[in-house]
């Protein structure tokens, strides 16, 4: 609720009234956060508004998935009306020795505001080999046959996936996702994987106001990218970006992204399918 004024005749001006999401009060400002699907209402006037929209990241396959697309809206008037804001998921995660590609993450809006893409997912190391395209591109897959190439970004809202670097021999490495703030890198040797993108730190303020995103030693990341996993074992999978993403591993699926960041999941192999991405999230900053 923001504060009463006084009319020009001394009568009270009712207060803009604004609801949703979970409210955050810190220097001065109001922090409206969804970590899912939800609607801000504003009525009795407009206010002021930032905006920042993550989309979902992407899974893990052999590949690591990107991260999900980071845009952030700057002074937007938000009059008496309801805005639905739609946070997506993370895509699931994919088998890194088969053809199956992971599923990019989902798509993540603020009312009419411009749709943030999904991070694209990892690729896996049989006939599907280039990361997906997303918000950050996804992490090209392990090969014997040449060279894959990771996903391509989204303008504006995330970086290009790294690939294998054609390092094609065993045990067979791959490319890291990327990150909001950085591109995925490619493998460096047959053994050594790429590493994920780290997240963008230009909304850390509001990771700090809010306890979201992920808190480095007092620097907030949002929407870092997976890193690479090793078809087989004996290698070195790629480190994770900073921002949600979780590390590649040799031999074995990797684990989930951290919800509510927009983090890529790291690519791994085996029978069992590598990790989720991390979920998107929304948050909406006005005068206290």
């Amino acid at each position: 609720m923001l504060n009463n004024a006084v009319g020009i005749y001394g009568t009270p001006v009712p207060a803009v009234s604004v609801t949703g999401g979970t409210l955050y009060t810190s220097g001065g400002y109001n922090y409206r956060v969804f970590t899912g699907n939800g609607s801000l209402v504003v009525s009795g006037g407009s206010i002021i508004a930032d905006i920042l929209v993550v989309a979902g990241g992407g899974g893990g396959s052999s590949g690591g998935g990107g991260a999900g697309g980071l845009l952030g809206f700057t002074s937007q008037t938000l009059t008496s009306a309801t805005y639905n804001c739609t946070v997506g998921g993370g895509g699931a995660g994919a088998q890194g020795n088969t053809s199956t590609m992971a599923t990019n993450g989902v798509d993540s809006q603020f009312g009419s505001f411009t749709l943030v893409k999904g991070g694209g997912g990892g690729a896996g190391s049989v006939a599907v080999l280039n990361g997906s395209n997303g918000g950050s591109g996804g992490g090209g897959g392990a090969t014997d046959a040449g060279q894959s190439n990771g996903g391509s970004p989204t303008s504006g809202q995330g970086n290009s996936g790294g690939g294998n670097g054609n390092n094609r021999g065993g045990p067979y490495p791959s490319g890291g996702g990327g990150g909001a703030g950085a591109a995925g890198t490619s493998a460096t040797s047959n053994s050594v994987s790429g590493n994920g993108g780290n997240g963008s730190t230009a909304y850390s303020s509001w990771g700090l106001a809010t306890s979201t995103g992920e808190n480095v030693s007092g620097t907030v990341y949002y929407a870092g990218g997976g890193g690479g996993g090793v078809y087989s074992s004996g290698g070195t999978g790629g480190t994770r970006g900073l921002g949600g993403g979780t590390a590649g591993v040799s031999g074995n699926p990797s684990s989930n992204a951290t919800a509510n960041t927009g983090g890529g999941a790291g690519g791994g192999s085996g029978a069992s399918a590598s990790g989720t991405g991390g979920s998107g999230i929304i948050i909406v900053r006005y005068a206290a």
